[in-house]
């Protein structure tokens, strides 16, 4: 059977994550993979057995994606733009497929991947925009970008972020690599756009950084609060997680 990887962008507000939830061995919710195995199913036209696709990244309710990436088996050989094409005919329109490729049947969308790039996105009107609500976070309160530009780096390198990790966590170990942490100010849109690059993230943990890095930026945490609390390895004194509604998966590496 010919395996696909495809790359797929999709807006989260109206799902309940990525990966299908069930109760009683019945899907109970509408998420990302639960549309994509239907669609998937549909094209190889219902067989027996049915084709479960497989994601890189499993993203939290209302969390976008530019760039998740996902693999599935097909009974039968078809070009990737025929698969692209069909499979965005029988998708809604929350989801799209960007591309498709054909990949070694040792290909793993999940555990082959090198490091993963998001981006979150705040606004910081004085108050919500009922045309960005789903897509930003929202700080309403007076930030001092030149403070959190001087704790970014702060996140960079192996570190333990126990402290960042929320109380769903499931991994071994709370240990992780960051090599890009930035921001870009978008004064005109009244925006921030934080990138974070990691080998890879804890559950929440990007939303709790992003937090701590608000705080900063409005005085309520010293500018290098971040190496105390990698220090001290508490999630109570990490307090607020940003909303989900600002979260994009962007980019997946594969060695």
């Amino acid at each position: 059977m010919p395996r696909y990887k495809a790359t797929v962008s999709y807006d989260g507000s109206d799902f309940f994550g990525f990966q299908v939830q069930t109760k009683h061995g019945v899907e109970c919710q509408r998420t990302v993979q639960g549309e994509l195995n239907k669609a998937v199913n549909q094209m190889a036209k219902n067989p027996i057995e049915p084709i479960k696709v497989v994601g890189a990244s499993r993203t939290d309710t209302g969390v976008h994606a530019f760039g998740q990436v996902v693999h599935f088996d097909l009974p039968f050989n078809i070009h990737e733009i025929g698969v692209r094409k069909g499979l965005n005919t029988l998708l809604p329109r929350d989801i799209l497929i960007q591309h498709v490729e054909k990949v070694s049947d040792n290909f793993h969308a999940r555990f082959n991947t090198h490091a993963k790039r998001y981006i979150y996105r705040v606004s910081t009107q004085d108050y919500t925009d009922p045309f960005k609500r789903k897509y930003t976070g929202h700080f309403q309160w007076q930030l001092d970008t030149k403070r959190i530009q001087l704790a970014l780096p702060d996140l960079i390198g192996e570190h333990d972020f126990a402290s960042f990790a929320a109380s769903g966590n499931q991994t071994a170990t709370t240990i992780r690599t960051i090599t890009r942490a930035d921001v870009e100010i978008k004064e005109g849109d009244q925006e921030l756009v934080f990138t974070f690059e990691g080998n890879a993230f804890l559950y929440n943990q990007i939303r709790i950084m992003v937090g701590v890095l608000l705080e900063i930026g409005n005085g309520r945490r010293d500018i290098h609060d971040i190496v105390r609390l990698i220090a001290v390895k508490d999630r109570e004194q990490a307090r607020f997680t940003a909303p989900a509604s600002g979260l994009y998966l962007d980019e997946i590496y594969y060695d």
